[in-house]
C-alpha cells in the first residue's frame, strides 16, 4: 500500500501571495499582513492581537516544554499556547485563536476533560473528533433543510452544481474555516482538500453560527465521535475552484461516494 505523503508547506517567500485572495482566507482578512509580509510576525505581534486576557502565545522551546505538560493541559493550567516560530501551521493556529477565541476555548476545555479521564497517553473517539475539527474543521450554515439530503448521500452534483444559486444567495455557505491545517494546505493552490464540517441549520449569520457551534461543543452536544463530521470537498463550493462543470463533480478525486451504512447526525439547530 502506498503511504500518504506528508504535506510540506512552501517556505515563506515562495508561497504565491495571490493564494490569500481565495475565499477560504476571507474570514482572516484582518491578519493579511501576517500572511503576506516578507517577515514572519513575532510572538509579541501575535499576543497583541489575542482578544483573551488569560491566554497568550509562547515560543515552543526547551524552556517552555520543560514543564512536561500536555499541549492542551498547558493552555488550561498556564494559559500558554505553545507556538513554533516561523511556522505556517502554528501561525494559522494563532490566527484561528485570535479570530474565534470562544470556539478554541471550547475545543481546549473538552480536550482537557477527556485527558483528565483517559490520561495523556490514550485518546478516545471524542478526542479524535475534536482534533480532526481543530485541524480540518469548517462550519457550514444552511437555511434550506432541503439541501441536507443530497449531502447525506454524497450527491455532489446536486449539492454543488445544481444548487449553485443557493450558494450564491447564501442559503448554504461556509460560515467559518476553523481548521488551521486547511489554511496551510491552501498555500498550494489546486489541491482537493476536504473539510470536516459541522452544520448549523437556521437563519443565523456567520458569527452566530460559530458561536452556536462553540456552545454545542462546550456542552458536549457535538464532536463526540469523528463520524459526526460531514466531509465537505472545498473545491466544490461555488466559486472556490475553476472548471466546476458537470464532469468535474463526477470525476475529481475529492468527490467520493458515501460509504455503505454511513449516516450523518442532524444539523445543529439555530434558535435565535
Amino acid at each position: 500500500m502506498a503511504m500518504k505523503r506528508r504535506f510540506i508547506a512552501p517556505p515563506r517567500g515562495e508561497a504565491d501571495a495571490s493564494c490569500f485572495d481565495h475565499p477560504l482566507y476571507a474570514g482572516y482578512a484582518c491578519f493579511v499582513d501576517w500572511m503576506r509580509n516578507d517577515a514572519w510576525p513575532g510572538i509579541d505581534t501575535l499576543n497583541a492581537a489575542m482578544p483573551l486576557s488569560d491566554r497568550r502565545f509562547a515560543a515552543q522551546d526547551r524552556a517552555l516544554l520543560a514543564d512536561g505538560l500536555h499541549y492542551e493541559v498547558r493552555i488550561g493550567e498556564r494559559g500558554l499556547i505553545a507556538t513554533r516560530e516561523e511556522n505556517w501551521h502554528d501561525l494559522f493556529n494563532a490566527m484561528v485563536w485570535c479570530r474565534w477565541p470562544g470556539l478554541k476555548l471550547a475545543l481546549n476545555a473538552r480536550q482537557r476533560m477527556h485527558i483528565a479521564k483517559m490520561g495523556p497517553a490514550q485518546r478516545n473517539r471524542a478526542q479524535y473528533a475534536l482534533t480532526q475539527f481543530d485541524e480540518a474543521g469548517v462550519i457550514v450554515r444552511v437555511r434550506d433543510p432541503a439541501l441536507i439530503p443530497p449531502w447525506d448521500t454524497h450527491d455532489w452534483l446536486a449539492l454543488f452544481h445544481a444548487q449553485a444559486d443557493a450558494w450564491s444567495r447564501g442559503d448554504i455557505a461556509v460560515a467559518g474555516v476553523i481548521g488551521h491545517a486547511l489554511l496551510e494546505h491552501a498555500l498550494v493552490p489546486g489541491q482537493f482538500v476536504v473539510g470536516k464540517a459541522l452544520v448549523v441549520q437556521g437563519d443565523a449569520d456567520d458569527e452566530a453560527c460559530v458561536a452556536h457551534s462553540a456552545s454545542a461543543i462546550a456542552a458536549g452536544e457535538a464532536l463526540n465521535d469523528p463520524l459526526e463530521l460531514r466531509p465537505l470537498p472545498l473545491a466544490g463550493v461555488h466559486g472556490w475552484f475553476e472548471g466546476q462543470d458537470v464532469a468535474f463533480y463526477r470525476e475529481a478525486a475529492c468527490f467520493q461516494p458515501v460509504r455503505a451504512g454511513r449516516v450523518y447526525p442532524p444539523p445543529i439547530i439555530w434558535q435565535g
